[in-house]
């Protein structure tokens, strides 16, 4: 009895350990880590992936992108509004179809998006480059939120670039750092392979964020993303009308006369800077029923019109900066707020100084 006693004690003393001890944790499950692929071209050019760098930068930025699900996601659906546009722009230009992942990197395909260089729309063009290239950069409208004439424009400016540099990698990277930056640095380490050449950081980045976008979006569903096709952004169904206003029109009037709201115009035309449109000769965009008769409609309105509820934009007064004045002192002055006179003057600090002229928002 004695020893069964022990024995029994011994089982009940074993089993009290064994409860006592964690039991071991379950594996974790493995994670999906998709990889860039082993080759790959970019506008028909070959992407060297051989190097070792050319391959650790493109795995960098395909694996940043592949994981940021959302952005993802709105890449995708943005996509099916602009992506049919934009190819048969660059098939009627002769280009490569890449390019149109150039405006994901530049702006995921937002049309109002701004830079703090001062940089625009779904191609990110900073004023000179846009107005170079016919766009209208004005208190009235800013061309560079209109997805047609910006296209126009930008793809231009990537021929006139390809035309002097000689590769499509070389004519992005000029489209990103300016094309006297890149010609300063060819001309400063005697190369001229975009692979080989020490650029600015965010240079040697872009166009392997390019790739990751064409990598993802080209199949997107061999990364896991897939979106029913109810789910993608389509194009705003609109009517293209040209207006002659013999004085400057507010758009609730223009509104009112195609059956349509202030929201919807501006939504239509996001060139448009105010709620008004000048004098003269003005094509933009209204729904498609609003198209038909709206000359004779707007004008029924205009004559029946009271005041208009603001007035339209003056030409922006300018100041010059005289010795002792501070940004915060002019902006009490003219009685605007400083990040006001910041954004109107794309002034990041506070720094400025005699002469220079200021605009007053």
């Amino acid at each position: 009895m004695r020893r069964l006693a022990a024995a029994l004690a011994g089982l009940l003393l074993l089993a009290a350990l064994a409860q006592s001890q964690p039991m071991p944790a379950p594996p974790a499950p493995r994670r999906y880590l998709p990889a860039p692929p082993k080759k790959l071209t970019l506008c028909g050019e070959p992407v060297p992936l051989e190097l070792p760098h050319v391959a650790e930068a493109l795995d960098r930025e395909f694996t940043i992108a592949v994981h940021d699900q959302a952005q993802v996601v709105m890449w995708l659906k943005r996509a099916r509004r602009y992506f049919p546009y934009i190819t048969r722009r660059l098939k009627a230009a002769g280009l490569p179809e890449d390019l149109k992942y150039l405006c994901v990197a530049e702006s995921s395909l937002l049309r109002r998006i701004r830079s703090r260089a001062g940089a625009v729309g779904l191609w990110q063009l900073v004023p000179g480059t846009a107005r170079r290239y016919g766009l209208r950069v004005n208190r009235w409208f800013d061309d560079r939120r209109n997805v047609e004439k910006a296209t126009g424009a930008a793809l231009a400016y990537l021929k006139d670039l390809y035309a002097e540099f000689g590769s499509w990698a070389l004519a992005m990277a000029a489209y990103n750092c300016g094309e006297k930056r890149l010609r300063r640095e060819v001309a400063e380490q005697g190369v001229k392979d975009y692979y080989h050449l020490y650029l600015p950081r965010e240079t040697m980045r872009y166009l392997f964020r390019i790739m990751a976008a064409k990598i993802i979006l080209s199949r997107p569903a061999a990364y896991g993303y897939v979106l029913p096709p109810e789910h993608l952004y389509r194009p705003r169904p609109s009517r293209k009308v040209t207006l002659v206003n013999r004085r400057p029109l507010h758009l609730r009037l223009l509104a009112a006369a195609c059956g349509s709201t202030v929201r919807e115009l501006m939504e239509l035309n996001p060139e448009l800077r105010t709620y008004w449109l000048p004098a003269g000769k003005v094509t933009l965009q209204v729904p498609p029923g609003g198209a038909k008769d709206l000359a004779a409609r707007l004008a029924a309105l205009r004559r029946q019109a009271g005041p208009a509820p603001s007035s339209p934009p003056g030409r922006p007064r300018t100041v010059v900066v005289r010795t002792g004045d501070t940004l915060s002192a002019i902006a009490r002055r003219h009685g605007v707020k400083l990040e006001a006179l910041r954004r109107a003057n794309r002034i990041t600090g506070s720094l400025i100084r005699p002469g220079q002229r200021l605009v007053i928002p």
